[in-house]
């Protein structure tokens, strides 16, 4: 029975030629999940030119309408020329010989035909039945038209648009007024975007209504109708694993297409905005505590006072250890010439510290004591003998130290001129890292370098062994 095909088969019947990559099964079945009505408020963020749109607007409409041909669907897009040729593209599929084979139930209006239903590029009917199809620009309107299903593609063009508090203000007045306005009880929303600014329609909505990262098939099954549901795909994986979401950390969402060397290089010349494009977490530079505006050595200095090293150990299982090493001139800089950063465990994080401290001639060497630091310091001081390796506990509101302290560690401390080729993560987590403290997930490179930026104080006096 037609209507017991699923999503994935409907797309490979229809598009023969589609060579969707393992991700492109899951998110299709999340698709499938909306259109079936197990969940009626969706957002999904990908990166650009992975079938976002494919999916969602152009082979999700025709679907949709072939399960039910009375459904009011609209799709809206930046600009009512990109939403009408989605329009155009679900025409061309229904009219297909393939999709009648599928739903024969559902026809359009033929080219010339004498019928009176509406067939245009932003507007089409479905033939005996009372569904129809329309696109709409953002601001454009829908007067007098009832929507059982909204798809909102990329209602911002590009970087420059959604950087404008303007343009983003005007989106928000449309989605409240018009959008809104056009639904009903049983309306269904999908928002599927690629991220360009925190405070974007899904920025928006995640400050006022309850959003839940999706991360489990069971949460389809028992979805909250008055709950949105995330479905963030990074291009290259950086969050825990999930059920949806299986890859391993680092692991590229299109290998064949964007590979990971590809979003690498990406990454070096724009850190910022890959963040937000790519990994679906936008950030306004504005917003940014250090952003790219540390300062960058090639050659170290005359007069250095001081080698030192200071780590802080992993909090939890998803943290990570932070290792620095620096070494302090006469002006009171300190130029970074080494670091760790892993998620490693301990024992293996004892070993690339131990080494590094070695490495470097470093003479000194403070840990913090909390959550296994105290024993983590007397690893390295057992292996480094003629390092001074002290300890001490932590105590201060972490939140406060790093956003207080941060202006001062761009004054005094001075980093690598390769340092985004040699540590990334490093370097991603701190030029992204933003005022609003909760609104990071990693905390372990600022706080480090908070402490290190203390350089010129009296080091702690290291506790007795």
């Amino acid at each position: 029975m037609a209507e017991n095909i699923t999503f994935v088969d409907f797309a490979r019947r229809i598009q023969p030629s589609l060579k969707p990559g393992a991700f492109h099964a899951n998110y299709y079945r999340i698709l499938e999940a909306f259109a079936r009505s197990r969940i009626t408020k969706l957002i999904v963020t990908m990166p650009p030119q992975h079938g976002k749109s494919v999916g969602a607007s152009v082979l999700l409409p025709a679907y949709m309408l072939g399960l039910n041909p009375d459904l009011k669907i609209a799709i809206a897009s930046y600009n009512a020329t990109l939403a009408s040729r989605f329009n155009r593209r679900v025409q061309r599929i229904i009219e297909s010989g393939e999709y009648r084979d599928v739903f024969p139930a559902t026809t359009i209006k033929v080219a010339g035909g004498k019928s009176n239903y509406i067939r245009r590029a932003d507007q089409v009917e479905i033939v005996g039945a009372s569904g129809e199809l329309l696109s709409v620009g953002r601001d454009g309107p829908l007067t007098g038209n009832q929507v059982d299903v909204f798809i909102l593609d990329d209602l911002y063009k590009n970087a420059l648009e959604a950087d404008s508090p303007v343009v983003r203000d005007n989106c928000w007045e449309w989605y409240t007024s018009v959008v809104k306005s056009r639904m009903h009880n049983d309306s269904a929303e999908l928002i599927v975007f690629t991220r360009w600014h925190e405070e974007d329609l899904i920025g928006m909505l995640e400050t006022r209504e309850k959003v839940v990262e999706l991360r489990s098939w069971e949460q389809l099954e028992q979805a909250d109708g008055d709950c949105w549901y995330k479905l963030n795909l990074e291009a290259i994986k950086d969050s825990s694993r999930s059920e949806i979401d299986p890859r391993r950390k680092g692991e590229a969402l299109w290998e064949e297409r964007h590979g990971k060397a590809l979003l690498v290089r990406k990454r070096r010349l724009d850190p910022h905005g890959l963040e937000a494009i790519y990994q679906g977490r936008p950030s306004s530079k504005e917003g940014l505590l250090y952003g790219d505006n540390f300062r960058t050595w090639r050659s170290l200095p005359s007069g250095l006072l001081r080698r030192a090293n200071y780590t802080d150990t992993a909090d939890t299982g998803d943290d990570y250890l932070c290792s620095v090493c620096y070494v302090v001139v006469a002006d009171g800089m300190a130029y970074v010439v080494d670091v760790v950063y892993s998620q490693q465990r301990m024992e293996v994080t004892e070993d690339l510290v131990a080494r590094m401290i070695a490495e470097n001639d470093i003479r000194e060497a403070m840990v913090e004591s909390n959550n296994g630091g105290r024993g983590f310091a007397r690893a390295i001081d057992a292996r480094l003998p003629q390092v001074q390796v002290g300890w001490f506990h932590q105590g201060a509101n972490k939140e406060a130290r790093i956003l207080s302290n941060s202006a001062t560690v761009l004054r005094t401390i001075v980093m690598p001129h390769d340092w985004a080729a040699r540590w990334e993560e490093f370097h991603r987590h701190l030029t992204t890292y933003r005022r609003l403290y909760r609104s990071n997930r990693w905390h372990d490179a600022p706080d480090v370098l908070t402490a290190s930026s203390k350089k010129s104080s009296p080091a702690p006096k290291p506790e007795s062994r």
